[in-house]
């Protein structure tokens, strides 16, 4: 079977890598893809909002199956068009990614059906926000309504903080349209948690859990990004939260999106954090295979990707095998100087053909004329080490981030070294 991967980043180079592993793939597309998926897929020189040219390649291209993986184009409804053309596709429609889409409408879902979360207020115009804002204790989390890149959030600890990222939202309008509303919700504090899951309907079929690293600096400090490393599974997370979290958040979700009419299909990505009582609450649901957190769950499924996908397109999800390795897995993420603000693109990357020890999937690469590598992007690396325990896995990420080098690389240094502890 002939397949297309749209996207063009570290998740979407985890995606084809795994798809690449099965027995029934036969060509596999990216549209538009980066350098380093080219190693593993043909490149097709189109860009993710450009629904009807995806829709004509692969119906030209006789495409069995296409898999969707950033979050824009699922929010705009690529999905829908596939299924206008009867070309199967894996991915939520557009009323369903809605739950990534518009952070008042996810909230207002959970409230609605008593899901756990931090409390909240919502806001579409400047001057109540700042008034509630200032009526509240921080630290206090101010987020932008819409899509923004995963940049969207920002955990004020200062009320300065707090004011001034409210500003950039409603008034400055530096993720634009995305922050025509916000969400100002408590401060809640505890260890993070991602666990993704195969949804069908009311079908849950959950992941490995993973934890992600979103400040810019270690020990969580700065600006947060689209994420800055990864690891799983979560050895100092007991198993009974995390069944709790499915049982009391993520399967409720599913069976609520089916109550309102906008059943979801396709990876759905729940954000928690367990309060220091041991309680799982959401802290906010994505449509998609997350970023990085893909890097580290499928380099850890034993069980065939492209039948899971199939499965959960047909409707067999709840009979599909999934199998998940003991193994552990450790992503460090090699960033450009300056990211997540402005940085330079183009520079030399070296040692890339030295790393044997780790997997690297390609964030933000691109090849110069001589055909070297070189970035092109905020986050331009993710090296995965592998092992029989967190900390053999990150040993082998760490040796291998060592040998790649490019001006102005910048990693954390402290990746999975919670679960160390």
């Amino acid at each position: 079977m002939d397949i297309l991967v749209i996207g063009g980043g570290g998740r979407e180079h985890a995606i084809c890598w795994s798809l690449a592993k099965s027995p029934k793939a036969g060509k596999l597309y990216c549209a538009p893809g980066n350098a380093g998926i080219g190693q593993v897929a043909e490149l097709v020189p189109i860009q993710v909002h450009e629904f009807d040219k995806l829709a004509a390649f692969a119906e030209e291209n006789g495409v069995g199956l296409v898999v969707v993986g950033p979050d824009d184009p699922l929010a705009d409804g690529i999905v829908d068009v596939f299924e206008t053309k009867n070309i199967p596709v894996f991915g939520p429609r557009k009323n369903a990614a809605h739950i990534e889409g518009s952070k008042t409408f996810m909230k207002d879902l959970l409230k609605k059906y008593g899901i756990p979360t931090a409390a909240y207020e919502k806001f579409d115009s400047y001057e109540p926000a700042l008034a509630y804002l200032r009526s509240r204790p921080v630290p206090i989390v101010i987020k932008a309504d819409g899509l923004a890149a995963g940049k969207g959030v920002t955990v004020a600890f200062t009320r300065e903080q707090a004011e001034a990222a409210l500003k950039d939202i409603m008034v400055e309008k530096v993720f634009g349209e995305s922050g025509s509303q916000v969400v100002i919700e408590e401060f809640l504090e505890g260890q993070e948690m991602s666990i993704l899951s195969f949804v069908d309907g009311e079908t849950v079929r959950p992941m490995a859990a993973a934890q992600d690293h979103k400040q810019v600096y270690d020990g969580d400090k700065g600006q947060n990004t689209g994420g800055m490393g990864t690891y799983s599974p979560l050895p100092h997370i007991a198993s009974g939260i995390i069944e709790e979290a499915v049982e009391t958040i993520i399967k409720p979700t599913a069976k609520a999106m089916v109550a309102e009419g906008r059943p979801f299909r396709g990876v759905l990505f729940a954000g928690l954090m367990i309060t220091p009582d041991g309680k799982p609450k959401t802290i906010e649901f994505n449509a998609r295979f997350g970023d990085p957190e893909t890097q580290v769950v499928l380099p850890r499924l034993k069980s065939d990707l492209l039948d899971i996908f199939l499965a959960a397109v047909n409707g067999t999800l709840d009979q599909a095998e999934i199998e998940w390795s003991d193994e552990a897995a450790v992503c460090v993420v090699l960033a450009s100087g300056g990211y997540p603000a402005s940085y330079p693109k183009g520079l030399p990357i070296a040692g890339l053909d030295e790393v044997r020890e780790a997997l690297v999937f390609h964030a933000g690469t691109a090849r110069n004329e001589a055909g070297e590598w070189v970035t092109n992007g905020g986050r331009v690396l993710g090296v995965v080490g592998l092992g029989q325990s967190i900390a053999e896995a990150r040993d082998k990420a760490y040796q291998a981030a060592e040998r790649i080098t490019f001006e102005g690389k910048h990693n954390r240094t402290d990746i999975a070294a919670k679960a160390l502890v």
